[in-house]
């Protein structure tokens, strides 16, 4: 019964290192395509322990075809080695459900910067500040878990839409009031 609980722990921990610096605040589309732009801002592990940012885009799309309940989930772009997604599968089986939408991750070039983390953030904060942007988040990890620390992002902006997204399903009659 405790089999995997080393696993879930160990996962846990990982998640919780992922930091969602700077959110927005606006929910995804209920039909159709929804783009979430960010920065990811990743340390690596020492002796180099580069600070590296990248630009990148998550597209959530719902399908236009109702599938079966059971279909699960297509994370495209988001892993690198097949552990990381073994490990993402074993976690979104036991604590979450997204059935039927596909997210494809897009990633920018990557630039190193000399600055620490915290200073990268502050920097990329003061820009989207000066630039009225409100639809960019940040997005901070250690580069070991940048695939967890985007699928947490998006995970977190689909838990917050839902609610949103629920309500327009029955302003459209097709949900009961």
């Amino acid at each position: 019964m405790f089999d995997d609980y080393d696993e879930l722990r160990r996962l846990r921990s990982a998640w919780d290192t992922i930091k969602i610096v700077r959110s927005v605040r606006y929910s995804l589309f209920t039909f159709g395509e929804s783009v979430l732009d960010y920065f990811l801002v990743t340390e690596g592990h020492p002796p180099e322990k580069l600070v590296k940012i990248r630009r990148g885009e998550v597209k959530v799309t719902r399908p236009l075809i109702i599938r079966p309940d059971n279909d699960g989930p297509e994370f495209l772009n988001f892993f690198d080695g097949d552990d990381e997604g073994r490990a993402i599968e074993f976690m979104m089986s036991r604590t979450a459900a997204f059935s039927n939408l596909r997210f494809t991750n897009q990633v920018g070039p990557e630039r190193i910067v000399s600055d620490q983390v915290e200073e990268a953030i502050a920097k990329l904060e003061r820009q989207l500040d000066s630039e009225d942007e409100d639809r960019v988040a940040i997005i901070s990890a250690p580069a070991r878990l940048a695939g967890m620390a985007i699928l947490k992002y998006t995970a977190d902006r689909v838990v917050q839409s839902a609610p949103d997204n629920l309500q327009e399903l029955r302003e459209r009659g097709l949900l009961p009031e």
